[in-house]
């Protein structure tokens, strides 16, 4: 969890994680990925090798290029180590917490949830 909570830390890869989750399920190029974010390919080539290695993206080769993906079950992983307990029993001040995240739902699960 170190490993991902440093891999975000970063400004760059920070907009870079949030960029390809934002493109799920389909994912982004590496070109596009750089151009997206504004910095040179081999300087992205090194962010997105710490992202990997922190286990929050995955590159899949597609003909000539390489298509990256965020990893969304180690993203939920990650956000429930954070929030785990948080409360210790008193559910009231999590509550808050817990109706921003109800944000993220889709709209018809929001309407009827």
């Amino acid at each position: 969890m170190i490993a991902a909570l440093a891999a975000l830390a970063q400004p760059t890869r920070l907009e870079t994680f949030r960029l390809l989750v934002k493109h799920e399920p389909t994912g982004v190029n590496a070109g596009e990925l750089a151009r997206l974010v504004e910095v040179p390919q081999n300087t992205l080539s090194a962010h997105l090798a710490i992202l990997a290695r922190a286990g929050l993206i995955a590159g899949e080769r597609r003909s000539r290029a390489i298509v990256y993906r965020a990893n969304l079950d180690r993203f939920r992983e990650m956000t429930l180590f954070l929030v785990k307990d948080c409360c210790g029993g008193r559910a009231d001040l999590c509550a808050p917490l817990i109706a921003d995240l109800s944000l993220c739902r889709p709209p018809a699960e929001v309407a009827h949830g």
